[in-house]
């Protein structure tokens, strides 16, 4: 059975003093958030997304965006997202292509009339304030593991905690239920074109992880989302299994094809999982979540 665990990676609340305390629906609303406090006159009707995994949260929540930015090298809506909610492929495909997320485009932002900005903190600070000169704007913290704190700061702005919370409590019963078995230890490892990553509880998969009990290597039992590790400390990645993410346009297969590789307990036993790297590493949002736990329980029973 999994150790019981009595805290948590990820934040399962807003921090003190944030949100509104106003009741789903109501209007106006002052949300405070991680840049201050945005009052939001009605219920947004044209939102546009500015980081990683508001997209999701906003189609989680049933809410298609006027316009989102896209990750460098990456299409605009993540496959994952595509394939989750199918009945809205023909609003996903009419999204304004607003730019990079480290760079987006101010002037089509402003050119889509949004309602609400969503974006994250982590990384706003050059281009914040010209954002909510242009609508009101939300700040999240960012960081995939603050990824259920940020949907329910999202979803206050929306008037739609209540909603949020429901789809965070079925997620964690899932689970909770998970944990109380026999669970076996896993590794995170992502693979890009000029490094190799583990990644720590305190990640977006590593708190998934945690919630559902899988016990991490000490290799891995660091506070930093990710720790980078050479040819010759890939023993750093072995468990029980191992969930493999490559970046995409990646071609390099050296890990792989290291010798050491090849001797970890996870790659002799042929439990290595390769998954979705937009959804494992890059986005964090509810969907990809439960996305990632489901497979997480599915591959390692």
């Amino acid at each position: 059975m999994a150790d019981a665990q009595t805290s948590f990676a990820a934040p399962r609340t807003v921090p003190s003093g944030m949100g509104s305390g106003q009741a789903d629906g109501v209007f106006p609303r002052t949300v405070t958030h991680f840049g201050g406090a945005t009052t939001i006159p009605a219920a947004p009707q044209r939102v546009v997304v500015i980081s990683t995994g508001q997209l999701d949260g906003l189609l989680t929540l049933g809410v298609v965006p006027v316009g989102s930015t896209r990750g460098t090298g990456a299409g605009l809506v993540p496959a994952y997202l595509t394939a989750a909610f199918p009945d809205r492929a023909d609003q996903l495909g009419q999204l304004a292509d607003l730019g990079t997320r480290q760079e987006p485009n101010l002037e089509a932002v402003a050119a889509v009339k949004p309602d609400l900005i969503l974006v994250n903190k982590a990384g706003a600070a050059d281009y914040a304030d010209q954002l909510a000169a242009i609508a009101p704007t939300v700040l999240t913290e960012g960081t995939g593991v603050n990824w259920k704190q940020d949907f329910l700061l999202l979803a206050d702005a929306l008037g739609r905690t209540q909603q949020a919370q429901g789809i965070l409590d079925a997620f964690h019963a899932t689970a909770a239920a998970h944990a109380a078995g026999q669970v076996p230890s896993v590794s995170l490892v992502r693979t890009t074109s000029d490094r190799t990553r583990i990644f720590g509880v305190a990640s977006f998969p590593g708190s998934i992880a945690q919630d559902a009990g899988f016990p991490r290597p000490d290799s891995q039992q660091f506070e930093k989302t990710s720790e980078d590790i050479s040819a010759e400390q890939l023993d750093r990645a072995d468990a029980d299994w191992i969930f493999y993410g490559v970046q995409s346009g990646s071609e390099d297969q050296s890990v792989v094809e290291n010798p050491t590789w090849k001797t970890l307990t996870a790659v002799a036993a042929d439990h290595v999982v390769p998954v979705d790297d937009d959804m494992w590493y890059l986005n964090a949002g509810p969907t990809a979540a439960a996305t990632v736990l489901r497979e997480m329980i599915s591959a390692t029973s």
